[in-house]
């Protein structure tokens, strides 16, 4: 009867057993993952073209040769980068005239320019051309200092500095230069 009696006592005790440890509630974790991409965007200029109309005076003690030209400024709203270490960089080509017929003596086909990207860093970008009196050198390019954090900001992009080489008379006809902002993370030297 003992025997009996451990038998059930042992049945009572394994039947009892799940009750007690039995669950009502379980949780799982289940992480979420994203990425997003490194950015940087300029805004549309609120000028896709400076024209600096008549280039020279048409009469006066300095006829034919460069006029007074004023600041020229536009603006890139809105650029921005998402990430940290980005820099504005300036590319700057002289306007040249766009009749590449050689300028006979006394004469010029060429105005150079500075090209100044302000309000991203401390230090802004500058670039200014140095072609000669038939146009020949190459662009110029400036960078500003690094940003060392992401960035929202309006870039602005003014011309100034206008200058003929030599002050000499300039060719008749049209003329064409270009300046290209870049907004882009920070170059990294080479080891």
């Amino acid at each position: 009867m003992k025997t009996m009696s451990l038998i059930v006592a042992t049945a009572l005790l394994v039947g009892a057993a799940p009750a007690a440890l039995a669950q009502d509630s379980d949780s799982a974790k289940v992480s979420v993952t994203g990425q997003v991409a490194k950015l940087c965007v300029l805004g549309t200029p609120s000028n896709a073209v400076i024209d600096l109309g008549q280039m020279v005076d048409t009469s006066g003690a300095r006829v034919g040769k460069r006029a007074a030209i004023g600041n020229k400024s536009v603006t890139l709203p809105g650029s921005f980068c998402n990430f940290a270490n980005s820099v504005v960089t300036v590319n700057a080509t002289a306007l040249t005239a766009d009749d590449a017929t050689p300028a006979q003596s006394g004469f010029a086909r060429a105005v150079n320019f500075t090209a100044t990207a302000s309000n991203w860093a401390s230090t802004n970008a500058v670039a200014t051309t140095t072609v000669d009196r038939q146009g020949a050198g190459a662009a110029t390019t400036g960078s500003g200092s690094v940003q060392s954090l992401p960035k929202l900001a309006d870039i602005g992009l003014t011309l100034s500095g206008y200058d003929v080489p030599g002050d000499l008379l300039l060719v008749s006809g049209g003329y064409t230069g270009s300046v290209t902002v870049t907004l882009a993370p920070e170059a990294v030297p080479a080891p």
